[in-house]
């Protein structure tokens, strides 16, 4: 592949990665407001934090809808994609029991938190060559191809 077609086909790959996350994420952000006692038990199942109301999930969804947002956008990415990141992360880490027992129905499911990880974690170290349709149009630093 010479230098032409990786800058070329980078940054549409890369754009495709942050829509294809964007859809997971914005599904998870509308659940939060149009079943806000699923956000609640999700909360208290997997990362054993009780108490939470309706109020809450709906704040956390507020919360999480910005950041996806910036993130879909390509705003501030260092801080979008990050938070991005760091939510996912936490909510990989926190199925830590689904991995245990994959055939349990519906455990295997679980095993897709994986490659999403990945993908934002590769957006998270290319977002400087993720310039497709982003609001921050950061210079790419030139990537060296062997």
């Amino acid at each position: 592949m010479t230098d032409q077609q990786l800058h070329t086909r980078l940054p549409i790959a890369l754009l495709l990665l942050r829509l294809s996350v964007f859809i997971v994420m914005i599904m998870w952000t509308i659940d939060k407001f149009l079943h806000p006692g699923h956000a609640v038990s999700i909360f208290e199942r997997y990362y054993q934090i009780s108490g939470l109301g309706h109020v809450t999930a709906y704040l956390l969804g507020v919360i999480q809808l910005g950041v996806i947002l910036a993130f879909v956008s390509g705003f501030k990415k260092r801080i979008s994609y990050g938070l991005v990141l760091l939510m996912h992360l936490g909510s990989t880490v926190s199925s830590w029991h689904k991995y245990i027992n994959p055939w349990d129905v519906p455990n295997l499911l679980f095993f897709a938190a994986f490659p999403m990880l990945a993908a934002i974690f590769a957006l998270y170290l290319l977002r400087d060559q993720d310039t497709l349709l982003a609001l921050d149009k950061t210079k790419p630093r030139t990537v060296a191809v062997a």
